[in-house]
C-alpha cells in the first residue's frame, strides 16, 4: 500500500509538472508576441519600415488570446497536483521553533493532529470544489475567450485534489501510526524515515 500511495502522488506531481512546464512556455511565447507586437508598431516602424512591419503583424504576432484562461485552469491543477507529494512527504512548510525542543514522541503526534486537520480541510476543499464543478456542468458556463466549459478545469484539478485526499488520509492513518507506535514510517520534513 505504502508503495502504491508513494507511486500515485509522485505520478500526480510529474502531471503537475507537466502542466506547469506548459504553462511557462505558453505564457512565455503570449508575453514575447505582445512585446514583438508593441515593437512593431513602434514610430520607427510606423515610418520608416511599414511594410516589413505590417507584414510582420499580419503573420499575428501578439498575445495568445486566452492565455489567462488556460494559465488559471492550469496553475490551479498543479496546485492540487502538488498536493499529494508534499503529503506524502511532509514537505508542507512548518514553523518548528518551539517544538524542535520536544521530544521525539510529542513531534510525533503533533505531526499526527496536523496530518488529520490537514487531510480533513483537503476532503473539505475537494468536495467543495466538486460542488462547483456540479454548478458548472449544469449552468454551461464558458470561458470568456476560449470558450471551453468553466467545469473543465473543476474536473481536472477535482481529480487531482481526489488523489491528495486518498494520499491524505492514508498519512493521517500512517502519522497516527508512527505516534502510537513511537516510530518513523513516513519521510518527514527533517528528513526522518
Amino acid at each position: 500500500m505504502h508503495r502504491a500511495v508513494q507511486s500515485l502522488a509522485r505520478l500526480t506531481a510529474l502531471a503537475g509538472g507537466i502542466v506547469l512546464i506548459v504553462l511557462i512556455v505558453l505564457t512565455t511565447l503570449s508575453i514575447l508576441g505582445r512585446s514583438l507586437n508593441k515593437f512593431f508598431h513602434n514610430d520607427f516602424f510606423d515610418t520608416s519600415l511599414t511594410g516589413f512591419s505590417q507584414w510582420m503583424l499580419d503573420t499575428g504576432i501578439g498575445e495568445i488570446n486566452g492565455s489567462y484562461e488556460v494559465l488559471e485552469a492550469g496553475v490551479a491543477f498543479a496546485i492540487f497536483s502538488f498536493l499529494p507529494v508534499c503529503q506524502f512527504y511532509g514537505a508542507h512548510a512548518t514553523v518548528d521553533v518551539f517544538t524542535s525542543m520536544l521530544s521525539g514522541r510529542v513531534n510525533r503526534w503533533i505531526a499526527a493532529f496536523w496530518e488529520v486537520v490537514l487531510s480533513a480541510t483537503i476532503i473539505l476543499i475537494v468536495w467543495r470544489l466538486y460542488e462547483g464543478m456540479l454548478r458548472y456542468l449544469g449552468n454551461g458556463e464558458t470561458t470568456l475567450f476560449l470558450q471551453f466549459p468553466v467545469w473543465w478545469a473543476y474536473a481536472a484539478s477535482t481529480a487531482a485534489g481526489l488523489v491528495a485526499c486518498v494520499v491524505g488520509v492514508y498519512c493521517a492513518f500512517v502519522r497516527l501510526a508512527e505516534a502510537l507506535g513511537d516510530r518513523n514510517i513516513l519521510p518527514s520534513e527533517h528528513g526522518e524515515h
